[in-house]
């Protein structure tokens, strides 16, 4: 049945479809706002994977001390005066 899967006469239809039901004026702003996403995405991506380099060059930084506070009426926790 589908031997050929999309051929160019399929991708034709389709764009007139999304002409058809966003408008010319829209897609524009659709595509701007696409690329703007884009850029977004990849900027973050590169910021990530050079984040977790930096990372795992650096020294590893000791587990900070954490305050544990006790609610009125609730006995002390072990190891506390």
């Amino acid at each position: 049945m589908l031997r050929n899967g999309l051929e160019p006469w399929h991708l034709l239809i389709v764009a007139i479809m999304i002409i058809v039901l966003f408008g010319s004026k829209k897609l524009p702003e659709a595509a701007r706002g696409l690329g703007k996403s884009m850029r977004i995405l990849k900027s973050e991506a590169k910021a990530m994977k050079e984040d977790g380099t930096a990372q795992s060059t650096a020294a590893p930084a000791e587990p900070a001390a954490q305050d544990v506070q006790v609610a009125p009426g609730e006995p002390a926790a072990r190891g506390t005066a």
